[in-house]
């Protein structure tokens, strides 16, 4: 079955299988199965190293940005106050972003079947 880079990458951010679409991504925060658990297709092989923490950083860069100087333009806040509420909050949307951003890049590489 020809499956589309579409459906490919809205089932890798749901964490699933890009083929199937049932079988999970990780087993832990960010390591991939080696194979998927319904259908057997290889995941373990595909090297997502750098591209999903790019990606990520471009995101969260995107939104956070425009709220630091959007705050500091109409609010002027002490430093201590910013850091106190960006600093934490960049490092959790970090957190949160980073499995989709590695669901993106493992389904392009799937998709063109990429392994090295």
């Amino acid at each position: 079955m020809n499956i589309s880079i579409f459906l490919a990458l809205f089932r890798s951010v749901r964490s699933k299988c890009p083929n199937c679409g049932i079988g999970h991504l990780y087993y832990k925060y960010l390591k991939l199965y080696k194979n998927c658990n319904n259908c057997n297709e290889e995941l373990g092989c595909f090297r997502t190293d750098d591209f999903g923490p790019w990606l990520t950083i471009v995101i969260v860069g995107h939104i956070v940005v425009p709220l630091i100087l959007y705050f500091e333009q109409e609010y002027a806040p002490a430093l201590w106050l910013q850091a106190s509420i960006w600093i934490p909050a960049t490092l959790m949307l970090v957190l949160y972003f980073l499995p989709f951003s590695k669901g993106v890049c493992l389904a392009i590489l799937w998709k063109t079947k990429d392994k090295n």
